[in-house]
């Protein structure tokens, strides 16, 4: 019986010292949790976020301590980390109140990055948890407005690549009718030889056409004086 007791005596000191110790964890994740929180209000962020990180290493499980870390990440302007956060804390089972929360500012992130269909997803998942926030309404209707923004933009840039492709085509096929008209103008290649005759009354009236243009030029050079230098003596 005595050695019964014993052995009980034991087993309950293990179990105390476990219990010590993780009560000893537990205090200090929350003291750091509580310096972040101080970090945070300062608008220290990167220090907060140090602080949160610290905790999380402690308990990697602490809904607080990723929640807090999202939001100094968030702040930190680390919008694709924070929404990995914020996804991977959403899939866990907490209250409707949190999930409102961690929604909505996965909701924010996507906004920052503009990634607006997963914003506007994000913000109705927060409203059925909290139907009652008007943050996130608001958040809601501005982020359907930029993705409406967004879509007309790319939009508009699909119809002035469709604009710079029928002006390149309306071009090219402007100098396919000029090379055309050129053509045209030249003479057949095939066309037949001129008589002796003809090449000789088209050489004489050249020449005449010649005599008549060297006479107006030397007219013209006639009436045209070179003025000299004008002098005081």
């Amino acid at each position: 019986m005595r050695f019964g007791l014993k052995m009980k005596y034991k087993i309950t000191m293990i179990l105390i010292l476990l219990l010590s110790g993780n009560i000893s964890y537990s205090q200090k994740e929350n003291t750091l949790l509580r310096q972040g929180n101080r970090n945070f209000e300062k608008e220290d962020y990167k220090e907060a976020e140090k602080d949160y990180r610290k905790a999380l290493e402690l308990n990697k499980e602490s809904v607080k301590g990723q929640f807090n870390l999202g939001t100094a990440v968030y702040k930190n302007n680390n919008y694709e980390e924070s929404a990995k956060i914020y996804s991977n804390l959403a899939e866990k089972n907490a209250d409707r109140e949190i999930q409102s929360k961690v929604y909505h500012n996965l909701g924010n992130s996507y906004l920052q990055s503009k990634e607006y269909e997963k914003s506007i997803l994000s913000y109705k998942n927060a409203l059925m948890n909290d139907p009652r926030n008007l943050d996130t309404k608001y958040n809601l209707e501005y982020a359907r407005m930029m993705l409406k923004k967004q879509q007309q933009q790319q939009q508009q840039n699909k119809d002035d690549k469709k604009d710079d492709k029928k002006d390149e085509k309306d071009k090219q096929d402007q100098n396919k009718d000029q090379d055309k008209n050129q053509d045209k103008q030249k003479p057949p290649q095939d066309q037949k030889k001129i008589s002796k005759d003809d090449a000789e009354r088209m050489l004489e009236a050249l020449k005449n056409d010649e005599k008549k243009t060297m006479q107006k030029v030397n007219k013209k050079k006639a009436k045209v004086q070179v003025t000299g230098i004008e002098k005081d003596w």
